[in-house]
């Protein structure tokens, strides 16, 4: 439904200044194991069904409101299947607003809904299979979207991080 009052209030403070933002993702597939994906219309690139978690909201909750909001289908999150954040995930929206994801990426499974859009921001709305995917506006890996290849939660790891620390 567009921009929460939370977030328009801090855009207020802030201008198009770099923000936080806790964020999910869902992963929601047809019965032929494709993959949904959402383009907004606006020059940005592809994306999955995704926004900010608001004040209050757990993060399950939030990506069940996301999907619905901007697809039309009513979906229960059944597995996590990455938490992705940092510099790999900054984006400039097209008027300017810079934020930085911390995104929770669920897999989601359809319960009900007819795919289209509640609210404004979702101009198309396709499944592509893995092969096919499209380019999307965030890196995530295309490990997370094989499925029932993920055993355990991806997270982003790089050993350089721990060059950082001292014990000096």
């Amino acid at each position: 439904m567009g921009m929460s009052d939370y977030y328009k209030n801090l855009r207020e403070k802030v201008g198009n200044e770099l923000l936080f933002m806790p964020s999910v993702a869902g992963v929601v597939r047809n019965v032929k194991g494709e993959i949904l994906f959402q383009n907004k219309g606006n020059g940005e690139k592809w994306s999955l069904p995704a926004g900010g978690i608001e004040v209050g909201e757990a993060p399950a909750e939030a990506v069940a409101r996301e999907v619905w909001e901007e697809t039309g289908l009513i979906v229960v999150p059944k597995k996590l299947l990455g938490v992705f954040g940092g510099k790999d995930f900054r984006y400039e929206y097209p008027n300017g607003h810079l934020v930085e994801y911390n995104t929770y990426v669920f897999e989601c499974e359809i319960k009900t809904g007819v795919q289209n859009p509640i609210d404004s921001e979702t101009t198309e709305l396709r499944y592509f299979s893995l092969e096919d995917m499209p380019e999307l506006a965030l890196p995530y890996p295309k490990s997370i979207f094989l499925p029932d290849e993920n055993k355990e939660v991806y997270f982003q790891w790089n050993e350089q991080w721990l060059d950082n620390f001292s014990l000096d």
